[in-house]
Order: C-alpha cells, then structure tokens, then sequence
C-alpha cells in the first residue's frame, strides 16, 4: 500500500468533532479504499501466478486474502458514503503503485512486509488522526482491519520462509499434511505427490503452519 504521507494540519473542532467534509480523515479514508483496492488487484495478481506454478493451495490463500481486501475497502465506501451526505463526492488523493516482477516466494515476502507496515504504521496512524478529529468509531474501525494485516503478515511470512527453505512439503518431524481438496491426511515427513484419495497435485496440500497471534 502506497498511499501513506506525513499530514500536517490544524484541528479545528466543533463540539468535539470536525466536519467529516474538511477533515484529513475523510481523505485518508479514500486513500484507504484506494489501497485496498490495489492490494486486491496485487494478491489476485499473485494468485494467478501460484496457480500457474502448480501451489493450488498457495492460490486459493492468496485469493481469500484478496477477497479480505474487498470486503475491507466496501466497508470503508460504506463509511466514507454515511458520512458525506452527498448523492457524490470526488476527493482527490496522490497514490503509487509497485509495478515489479518478481518470483513467487519474493512476492509471499513482499506482501508480507507491506502487510506489517499497513499494520504496525499506517492504520494506526490513520486511527490516531480520526480519534483525534473525534471520529471514534472510524478510529476503531482502522485498528480492525491493523489486526488482520498483521495476521496477513504472519501467515505470508511463515510460507515465504517455506518457499525460501524449500521446506514447504517436507518437514523434519512427522506432521499432519492435509489435501485441501478432499481433506484426506497423513501424518509423516514428506507431503505426497499425488493424493491418494482425490489425485490431486502436490500442490493442493496444506502446510503445517504455526498457529497465528
């Protein structure tokens, strides 16, 4: 997500609260949605390519996340159309975009530290902005979806690692290796490279994973 800037500006409230139409609020809700719905078009993106790699599960991953990211940026429309009062607005924002080719596990750890700097910088920047200007509820709104960048990045980081160790069907122990077709399970050190139940690909198994915090 590209579409964070130092905002300097002089809160003027009324009544504890500004006017949602001259707050910075309004304008980091657009770039908000505006980012989100890039990083929705990135992971959906990225999913073609793990697809085309043969990592079914990895693809069907990464779509779920983008389908987060959608549902994140309506709820953001949803807002920022309550709070305008208008048939229409256009608020006009700067933005960039990333346009880089790179390998899958790159691109797993790429996501992955933009997923932490939306989490750890970026939302909770914006939340601070609205609190400050007395919008409460879009305050806390910005921390819920911090919560689930950070899992993004947990997640993304554990299957980068993988990709980088080439440990993503192997393990040292025996572990559970479960086919995200059919569910079929076995428990030892390798992943199959052809589910025996189902005949799908290695590339359909789910990987142990550390529980996410």
């Amino acid at each position: 997500m590209c579409y964070e800037r130092i905002i300097v500006y002089n809160l003027q409230k009324k009544g504890g609260k500004m006017d949602f139409n001259t707050s910075v609020t309004k304008e980091n809700l657009a770039r908000a949605f505006a980012g989100l719905c890039q990083d929705h078009a990135r992971y959906v993106f990225i999913a073609k390519s793990a697809l085309r790699e043969g990592y079914g599960y990895v693809s069907d991953l990464l779509n779920r996340i983008a389908s987060n990211k959608i549902a994140h940026a309506s709820s953001l429309y949803s807002i920022m159309l309550e709070k305008i009062k208008k048939s229409k607005d256009n608020v006009n924002i700067e933005a960039g975009y990333p346009f880089e080719n790179h390998l899958l596990k790159t691109s797993l750890l790429d996501s992955a530290e933009i997923e932490y700097h939306q989490a750890k910088n970026v939302y909770p920047h914006f939340s601070k902005l609205a609190s400050d200007e007395g919008f409460e509820d879009i305050a806390q709104h910005f921390l819920l979806i911090a919560e689930v960048s950070t899992k993004n990045a947990q997640l993304l980081h554990q299957l980068a690692d993988k990709f980088e160790n080439k440990s993503l069907y192997s393990s040292k122990e025996k572990v559970n290796w479960v086919c995200s077709n059919c569910g079929h399970t076995d428990f030892s050190k390798q992943a199959w490279d052809v589910c025996p139940l189902c005949g799908y690909p290695k590339g359909y198994v789910i990987p142990p994973l550390d529980d996410l915090k």
